[in-house]
């Protein structure tokens, strides 16, 4: 049990908690410290976690045996009046999370060269199963933070430097988007299934791009 949650849960926290950690030491170096004031460039896990994002969502996808296991935390606070270069910072901010992500990735694949090294067999085992699980994770949850859907990265990365009141007004709409992401993710799919079809776009997008990408770091 012990070594389960190592192998599946560790990864997936240090992967989302890194991932909102590196936005606000971002946004911290573009000149905004909302999350340095509010304790968020900690690395406790505590202060990032999501009861339904961080465990209950990553827990069911396991269970349920989906293919694929994503997540989130709190976001970071950042307040971007307060960066000193607003259209390129914001481009900045909204893009660590996922560089971070994959820099992760790189490095989990560079430390499973050393794997063969290691002595003991169960323990060789037990770490190589942390390391794909860590390159795993952060490939998902950077491909799923890259779809242009606010609340996520790829909203702000693709429009976050326009002045346009519609699109600023699209990309706060976080409780839009949230919807969106659950009807596009989960309620078509199954409502597809029901009437025989196989219409599940996210998890197509999602399940391709990782595939190929965790391809080039494994």
């Amino acid at each position: 049990m012990l070594i389960s949650i190592l192998v599946n849960f560790v990864p997936i926290i240090i992967a989302i908690v890194l991932h909102e950690v590196a936005h606000g030491y971002a946004a911290c170096w573009c000149g905004d410290n909302t999350a340095k004031q509010h304790k968020r460039l900690s690395l406790n896990p505590l202060r990032h976690i999501d009861v339904f994002g961080t465990l209950i969502l990553p827990a069911i996808l396991l269970l349920a045996k989906t293919g694929f296991i994503f997540g989130w935390a709190r976001p970071v606070p950042v307040n971007y009046a307060n960066l000193r270069h607003p259209k390129r910072d914001i481009l900045l901010v909204a893009s660590a999370g996922i560089i971070t992500n994959l820099l992760l990735a790189l490095v989990s694949a560079l430390l499973l060269l050393l794997v063969p090294y290691v002595a003991h067999r169960l323990t060789q085992g037990i770490i190589t199963l942390f390391l794909l699980n860590m390159i795993i994770f952060n490939v998902v949850l950077a491909v799923f933070n890259a779809l242009p859907v606010p609340p996520l990265d790829g909203s702000k990365i693709l429009l976050g430097w326009s002045d346009n009141p519609r699109i600023q007004k699209f990309l706060n709409s976080y409780r839009g988007g949230s919807v969106f992401i659950i009807l596009i993710a989960f309620v078509i799919p199954v409502i597809s299934r029901y009437f025989g079809y196989d219409f599940n776009p996210f998890g197509y997008y999602l399940i391709k791009t990782s595939k190929y990408l965790i391809s080039l770091f494994i």
